[in-house]
């Protein structure tokens, strides 16, 4: 999987897991760039993805958003809209489920906060909009930044 990195510890846990995990990420917009953090990925490579990460126990969708924000960049938004639910289901050379992740993207707005690359993050950054060819995203993570673009501009009237 390319948006969502494990820690460790949860990793092994997540790996051929029993049931699916849920995760959430956020299209953050500030002026004409979206926030976009650069994480080891579980192939060791550093890949570029949207901030975000499993929800936790007792947690809502939007509380575990704003959470992940504030750990992984340290910045406040605002939330204006869901974008898109994307099942990611990863099966090993015979079929069984090595990963599973249903990934809950949100859209939202910089309010507060410099970034501040959190722990599981090693540079977060505000990436032009015109220039998001440049950090090899994964095609989904493309396909719900455009979607949220699109939104943006019909809920802000951008």
């Amino acid at each position: 999987m390319r948006r969502l990195t494990d820690m460790a510890s949860p990793s092994e846990k997540r790996t051929y897991p029993d049931r699916p995990y849920v995760g959430v990420g956020v299209i953050v917009f500030k002026d004409d760039a979206v926030l976009l953090v650069e994480r080891q990925g579980p192939d060791g490579e550093d890949v570029w993805s949207l901030p975000g990460g499993a929800q936790e126990l007792g947690e809502t969708v939007e509380e575990a958003a704003h959470r992940e924000l504030r750990e992984e960049a340290g910045i406040r938004i605002e939330l204006f809209g869901l974008i898109d639910v994307v099942d990611f289901i990863e099966p090993d050379q015979d079929n069984r489920v090595r990963r599973h992740y249903t990934l809950i993207d949100f859209a939202g707005e910089w309010r507060a906060g410099e970034l501040t690359p959190g722990s599981d993050v090693a540079v977060a950054r505000w990436a032009p909009l015109a220039s998001l060819e440049d950090y090899a995203l994964w095609d989904e993570t493309a396909r719900v930044i455009a979607e949220a673009v699109e939104l943006r501009a019909r809920t802000l009237r951008l």
